[in-house]
């Protein structure tokens, strides 16, 4: 199969600058391998739109594809040495690739909320995951802080994107992952009649658990290469599609792949990648795994690019994938970023993100201004003609349509990350790893902490002792060198800038656990 590394050599760095000490990181990455590549990221996010430049044009589909626990480096496309993943790759020649792509979260349900409402998680109220039921957090042995309550589900007083959308005519429909009410009738991640999808503004919503583990079938073992078993969000997606209808639509995929548990009945699949990945590389066993999760992913996402184009739809429907939050440590290296799933350090928060816009991004582009999940409200907002200026006063997002026709984004926005909470919970957060690196593949402590980033610096401020961190992204992408007591009128400003921002939307803070 064909790779990308001749468009790729810059996916690694953190902006135009970010060529030296990353590139020199993405390298020792490579060598892992067995074929060269560049990093990789994954969020992708497909909506058709009608093939001229005008917003004055009739309104464009918007196809979002969101999955979760995708790793920035989890993709072919973005240079990883062995996952076959050709179905998404093959939107990234024709589409806009954004290399500074972050989830608005490093976890699922605070990044969905952010992303459906424009939002951060600070302001929106729901930085970590919805429970069962109300309660706080359990931490052994306790800590120094408190975490706030559990937000249980998305506030049905917030407009999301799909309520606005369908105010414009749209017809909304979602399939998938919802994890934003509270486990429903003893179904962990299922959808409440009350708090599901369909009142939060999609007026077609069918609740299914695909193929995936959480499905709790037990599928039969299929050992014929290129065979997979049917996939019910897929299926219902592709109907979803194909139906007729005068107006426009926002059709929202949710993917519970490639989260946890990690399974594959697809012997041909593990057979393939056991004798692919080199014997040598440490913890081979979950990489195999993982690889043959992630490649049934990708099957399934090119059966809904094959029934969005025989729908007829593809020439006027903008694509958008995107990741939920950075990849599982357990499972994945994030390497060259440091961190993962459940912190803020790159390797939680930075994803992949893939734009087509057919005649509208040159294909085979690279973008890398800094955007965020939240930016994708506005942005959907004005490519349906929405006129956004009585919204934008309460939301934190930035619509990228002028980014994608070619133009700049103002590079010294700040962008923000809030999480209060620990992890893991309960007797794991004792045992597990106490400090946060490189490749680590083990759980690790986090602490309540929050982050900014305005143009190449970025700062975490740990709440417990009130430390700081600070990085140039640009000259660092591993966050290795902390610039605080080097540069400590950069470390104050974005300090007080953070602060200032928590204190104005009233964010929840971890307090004193007494």
């Amino acid at each position: 199969m064909v790779r990308f590394l001749h468009k790729l050599q810059s996916v690694g760095a953190a902006s135009r600058r970010d060529s030296g000490n990353a590139k020199s990181q993405l390298g020792a990455f490579k060598t892992e391998s067995r074929r060269k590549a560049a990093p990789t990221a994954f969020i992708l996010l497909f909506v058709l739109l009608p093939s001229a430049l005008s917003l004055n044009a009739s309104p464009p589909n918007i196809l979002f594809i969101l999955v979760d626990d995708l790793a920035w480096s989890d993709l072919e496309s973005y240079g990883h040495p062995w996952h076959d993943t050709p179905h998404i790759d093959s939107i990234a020649q024709d589409s806009m690739r954004f290399t500074q792509a972050y989830a608005p979260a490093p976890i699922c349900s605070a990044s969905r909320a952010s992303i459906l409402t424009g939002k951060t998680t600070a302001r929106v109220g729901l930085e970590f995951v919805v429970k069962p039921e109300a309660g706080e957090q359990v931490i052994i042995p306790p800590q120094t802080l408190k975490a706030p309550p559990i937000t249980l589900s998305l506030d049905l007083d917030e407009k999301t994107i799909a309520e606005h959308l369908t105010e414009a005519g749209y017809e909304t429909g979602y399939f998938g992952k919802w994890h934003l009410n509270p486990h429903y009738n003893g179904v962990y991640n299922g959808w409440s009649p009350t708090e599901g999808p369909g009142q939060q503004g999609f007026k077609v919503a069918e609740e299914d658990f695909g193929s995936h583990p959480y499905s709790r079938s037990e599928l039969a073992e299929i050992d014929t290469p290129g065979r997979f078993h049917p996939d019910g969000i897929t299926e219902k997606a592709i109907r979803f599609l194909k139906q007729e209808r005068d107006a426009p639509f926002f059709l929202m995929v949710s993917h519970f792949y490639v989260h946890t548990p990690i399974r594959s009945p697809y012997t041909w699949l593990l057979k393939k990648y056991d004798e692919r990945i080199p014997a040598d590389v440490p913890h081979r066993n979950q990489r195999i795994k993982y690889a043959a999760f992630l490649e049934t992913l990708d099957h399934y996402t090119g059966q809904l690019l094959d029934g969005l184009e025989s729908s007829g739809h593809s020439k006027s429907t903008l694509v958008v994938f995107l990741s939920d939050n950075g990849g599982h440590p357990e499972y994945v290296s994030n390497k060259p970023l440091r961190g993962s799933k459940w912190n803020l350090y790159e390797g939680g928060i930075r994803v992949p993100m893939i734009v087509r816009w057919p005649d509208g991004v040159s294909p085979g582009s690279l973008c890398h201004s800094p955007v965020i999940g939240y930016d994708l409200f506005p942005s959907f907002l004005e490519l349906a003609g929405i006129e956004p200026k009585t919204i934008l006063e309460n939301i934190d997002g930035k619509s990228l349509v002028a980014l994608l026709q070619g133009k700049e984004l103002e590079s010294s926005r700040p962008l923000y990350w809030h999480f209060p909470y620990y992890h893991p919970e309960g007797e794991k957060f004792g045992n597990a790893l106490p400090t946060i690196g490189i490749d680590d593949f083990a759980v690790s402590q986090t602490r309540p902490h929050s982050a900014i980033r305005k143009g190449d610096y970025k700062l975490i401020y740990f709440d417990e002792d009130r430390r700081t961190e600070l990085y140039n992204l640009s000259k660092d992408v591993s966050e290795q060198n902390d610039l605080s007591d080097v540069q400590p009128e950069v470390a104050r400003a974005l300090k007080t800038s953070l602060l200032q921002y928590l204190q104005s939307v009233n964010a929840r803070r971890a307090t004193p656990n007494l």
